[in-house]
């Protein structure tokens, strides 16, 4: 018997950083099932985001703003370029497109409270627009989706903007998905569909192919909507400068820009992770485009994709667009996954803060659900307070910011007013690296 008491250690074992314990869990999940993964939420990879940049603040070359005496606007107007009637809005944080089906009624009426206590607009989403959620935004913006799924032109005549859907974040060049769970009597109803049946929305739209043809569609919707309100085209974060570009010759009033970290309702796991950009990698290009065509903030640009606080919204803005939309952000404000819920979490195999029950339809705090017992467990009086909370912390959160840059409105902040501290984010948000004047690609730079 060989006596082992004095052999040094033996190596501790090493795991694989590309096969990962999640990344066999994957494999092994897929081996066993023969599907692939459907989820909600957005990318949970680690991506370059606003937290590589830092606002450089007033010293003696500026002069900052006094917080208490002088003031800090945060208005702005969409759809100056053709609309009789743009949307003005208090704030420039508005509330991306969350469908009813995805969300409860309770929860869509929720945000319809919340962005109108705080002089801000929400959005339909698929599958059409509620009479709760009319009825509570002050500003609505209708999305007009390639599922058409709940399109009427009465509906459309309602809305304050609409909002042509070219392109999610989450899954550029990708249509949604509803698990036949979500889909009850009303929403079967609103999208002319059988209940309890899988749904999967189209990935393009089915009456026109490209630019030239959606230029027609715009025109087609002026009409309707008698030129009245702004027309958006929203556009998934993947080749920003030529999908910005094509969108102002179709003749769009606002583009919104959704980068990959921007959730969505259900959709493959695979395609969330490995499709399209950070949103940081979007921003410069899509206002370069603009600058380019003459049309920055005549056409105006709504960025979304991972904004979660006011230094967020600042940094988008200083980048070049006017104004932000948040998604997931307000489902948290609402209460969505939080830790009070976290048993009811782990009994459906998952954890609060993992996002992982939006497409089963049996979230525990009644937000993602058409359950009509969980729904109850919902007050849409008590969300829209907290996410109008929420909306005036992140707007004083921007407002901070901009003052301590010597800004009164904060559309005046900067690309200059930034820098980035990984060349990383450098190079894709076209900011110096800290403590320099350089950036990688920066014209007359060989390096």
């Amino acid at each position: 018997m060989t006596d082992t008491s004095n052999t040094a250690p033996l190596t501790p074992p090493i795991q694989s950083a590309t096969f990962s314990n999640p990344v066999n869990a994957e494999i092994r999940r897929a081996a066993a099932t023969g599907i692939y993964d459907i989820r909600g939420g957005g990318a949970k990879r680690k991506l370059p985001h606003f937290d590589d940049l830092l606002f450089l603040g007033a010293s003696m070359s500026r002069y900052p703003l006094e917080g208490y005496r002088e003031k800090c606007e945060t208005s702005v107007t969409l759809g100056t370029r053709y609309a009789k009637n743009p949307i003005k809005l208090d704030i420039p944080v508005t509330i991306a497109g969350m469908s009813f089906g995805a969300l409860s009624g309770p929860a869509k009426e929720a945000l319809g409270r919340g962005a109108s206590l705080a002089g801000t607009s929400t959005t339909t989403g698929d599958g059409g627009m509620t009479n709760e959620e009319r009825g509570h935004s002050e500003k609505l913006v209708y999305q007009y989706l390639p599922s058409r799924y709940g399109m009427n032109p009465v509906d459309l005549r309602r809305a304050d903007a609409i909002e042509i859907v070219v392109g999610q974040g989450a899954k550029p060049g990708g249509g949604g998905m509803l698990l036949g769970q979500k889909i009850s009597d009303r929403i079967a109803d609103m999208r002319n569909l059988p209940k309890g049946i899988d749904q999967r929305s189209a990935c393009r739209h089915p009456d026109w192919t490209g630019p030239d043809d959606l230029e027609i569609k715009i025109l087609e919707l002026r009409e309707i909507t008698a030129w009245k309100v702004p027309i958006y085209i929203k556009i998934g974060g993947a080749r920003p400068y030529f999908d910005t570009t094509l969108a102002v010759k179709a003749g769009a009033d606002v583009v919104v820009l959704d980068g990959m970290q921007g959730g969505t309702a259900a959709t493959q796991d695979v395609f969330i992770e490995n499709v399209g950009q950070p949103i940081l990698a979007c921003i410069r290009e899509a206002v370069r485009a603009l600058e380019d065509l003459g049309m920055h903030r005549e056409v105006q640009l709504v960025v979304s994709g991972g904004i979660r606080n006011g230094a967020d919204v600042a940094k988008a803005m200083a980048m070049g667009a006017d104004a932000v939309a948040i998604g997931t952000a307000a489902l948290i404000a609402l209460g969505d996954n939080d830790p009070k819920w976290e048993a009811e979490y782990n009994a459906l195999g998952t954890t609060a803060g993992a996002y992982d029950d939006w497409h089963e339809g049996r979230d525990p705090a009644g937000i993602t659900t058409q359950d009509p017992e969980l729904m109850k467990r919902f007050d849409p009086i008590e969300g829209g307070r907290r996410l109008n909370n929420y909306l005036k912390v992140m707007t004083l959160e921007a407002q901070t910011i901009a003052r301590a840059c010597g800004k009164n409105h904060l559309h005046n902040l900067e690309p200059e007013d930034l820098c980035a501290l990984t060349m990383e984010a450098a190079a894709m948000a076209k900011i110096p690296l800290a403590g320099t004047d350089w950036y990688p690609g920066k014209p007359g730079t060989s390096y």
